[in-house]
C-alpha cells in the first residue's frame, strides 16, 4: 500500500510540474513554415530604386502613396498597441516577418534557427539595416518586390522599372493573414488569425458541405484556391484612374485596406434593425434587435481574438435612466493554458442572422419611456489591454450603430 502511495504521490507531483510548467512556458501559437520563417530578400534591388522606401514609389504613383499612408499597413510596426504587446510577449523575431516584412527593415539577420520549431533564431547584425525603411511597417516593396522583380496586376518591360505580372493579387495577402497551427497541444477551430480558413469554412456552410479541417500549416501554400478568397476585391476597391500620371486610364485597386479600424467599413458589413414585437400582454412590451453580417465572407469581426461586438439593449425612464438592460458580446473564446482550445465562438459568420430580445413591463414607476440599442466595436479587449500595460492614447472602440424607440405607457 505504501508503494502505490509513493507511486500515485510520484504520479501526482509530474503532472503537477507538468501543468505549472505549461501555465508558465512560453507560448508559441501557430507553426513557423519556410515560407514564413525569414522576411522577404531585398539581396537585389531593381533600378532605378536605391532604398525601396514608400516616398520612391510615390515619385510615380502618389495617389497610391497617399492612400497607403493612411493605412494601418503604414502603421504596422509603429501601432503603439502593437509595440506594447509585442514587448509584452518577448520581441519575438517572428513577429517581425509580417510587421517588418523586408529583410533591411530588421536589425537582425536570421542565420538559421536553434530550436526545431523555429521559435529561437540565430541572429546576427543587419549591416544592411535601414531604420527609416522599418517605420514603414508594410511599404511598397512588401508587396511588390520578389527576387529582385517588381511584381504588379499588368506586366510591362516598357516602364522605367521592369514589372513582372502577379501570378495572382491575392497571393500577397496570404503570407501574413494565414497562419495555422497544428500542434498536439493546440485544438484551434480556427487558426489564430483565422480570416481565410473562415472564408473557406462559411463557403462550405453555405453550400451545406463539410468544413475543411480546422488545423493547418502556415504560410501561401496551404491555400489551394488563392484566386476565390476575394481579399482584394473587398479590401482594395477598384477605380478607374492610371497607374502613373498622365499614363493609360484604367481599373486599379485602392491602396486602402480599410478593416476594423475604420467604422464606415464595419458599418457597411452589417445589416442591423431594431423593431418591436407584438407584445405579450397589454402590461407587457418586446422589442427584437436583429444583426447580420451581410457584406464580410469572414467572420465578423475577425483577426486577432481580442476584437469584438458588444449588443446592448436598454429601456429608458423619462430622464434617460437605465431601468433594464440586456447585454451579449460576439466573440472568440479562446482557452490559452495549459492547452489552446476553442471554447465557444459568437461571431457572425457570412450571411448569419443574429437576434436578441428585451421584454419588460410598462406598469413600473417610474414608467419606461423609450428602449434604445447599442452596438460598439471593440479592437481591444479591455482585460488584455491592462494586463499588458497599455495606456491607450487613442480609442480603441466605436459605435456602430444606435436606436432609441420612445413611446407612450399606453
Amino acid at each position: 500500500m505504501t508503494r502505490k502511495r509513493a507511486v500515485l504521490g510520484l504520479i501526482v507531483l509530474a503532472v503537477a510540474v507538468f501543468l505549472g510548467w505549461r501555465f508558465v512556458r512560453p507560448m508559441n501559437i501557430f507553426i513557423v513554415e519556410k515560407d514564413f520563417e525569414r522576411p522577404v530578400s531585398t539581396a537585389i534591388i531593381p533600378e532605378p530604386f536605391e532604398t525601396l522606401s514608400a516616398k520612391e514609389c510615390a515619385a510615380c504613383h502618389q495617389e497610391f502613396y497617399d492612400e497607403w499612408s493612411t493605412t494601418i499597413h503604414s502603421q504596422a510596426w509603429t501601432d503603439p498597441y502593437f509595440q506594447v504587446d509585442f514587448r509584452f510577449d518577448g520581441s519575438q523575431q517572428i513577429c517581425k516577418n509580417c510587421h517588418i516584412p523586408l529583410d533591411r527593415q530588421q536589425e537582425n539577420i536570421v542565420l538559421g534557427f536553434r530550436d526545431k520549431d523555429k521559435w529561437d533564431p540565430i541572429l546576427k547584425p543587419n549591416p544592411d539595416f535601414d531604420p527609416v525603411l522599418q517605420h514603414e511597417g508594410v511599404t511598397c516593396a512588401a508587396c511588390h518586390l520578389r527576387e529582385g522583380k517588381i511584381l504588379g496586376p499588368f506586366g510591362s518591360d516598357e516602364t522605367p522599372h521592369p514589372v513582372q505580372k502577379m501570378e495572382n493579387v491575392n497571393q500577397t495577402c496570404v503570407k501574413c493573414h494565414v497562419v495555422g497551427g497544428d500542434r498536439w497541444d493546440t485544438f484551434f477551430r480556427f487558426p489564430p488569425c483565422g480570416t481565410v480558413a473562415e472564408i473557406t469554412a462559411t463557403k462550405a456552410m453555405k453550400k451545406r458541405e463539410p468544413q475543411p479541417p480546422s488545423r493547418g500549416n502556415s504560410g501561401e501554400k496551404v491555400v489551394e484556391d488563392v484566386a476565390a478568397l476575394g481579399c482584394v476585391e473587398c479590401h482594395m476597391p477598384l477605380v478607374e484612374r492610371a497607374l502613373v500620371k498622365g499614363g493609360k486610364i484604367r481599373p486599379v485597386r485602392q491602396h486602402l485596406w480599410r478593416g476594423g479600424h475604420d467604422p464606415e467599413m464595419v458599418k457597411s458589413g452589417l445589416s442591423i434593425n431594431l423593431l418591436e414585437e407584438t407584445p405579450p400582454s397589454s402590461e407587457k412590451r418586446k422589442f427584437t434587435l436583429s444583426i447580420t453580417n451581410v457584406g464580410a465572407a469572414h467572420y465578423l469581426p475577425t483577426g486577432t481574438p481580442d476584437r469584438h461586438l458588444t449588443v446592448s439593449l436598454r429601456v429608458l425612464d423619462g430622464d434617460g435612466r437605465v431601468l433594464e438592460e440586456e447585454s451579449h458580446t460576439l466573440k472568440r473564446t479562446i482557452l490559452w493554458r495549459p492547452f489552446i482550445i476553442d471554447l465557444w465562438d459568437t461571431r457572425l459568420p457570412r450571411g448569419q442572422l443574429r437576434t436578441y430580445d428585451i421584454e419588460f413591463s410598462v406598469a413600473g414607476k417610474p414608467p419606461p419611456v423609450a428602449v434604445e440599442a447599442v452596438v460598439r466595436y471593440f479592437l481591444v479587449d479591455e482585460k488584455r489591454r491592462k494586463r499588458i500595460g497599455y495606456d491607450k492614447k487613442e480609442a480603441t472602440s466605436y459605435e456602430v450603430f444606435r436606436q432609441r424607440v420612445t413611446f407612450n405607457k399606453n
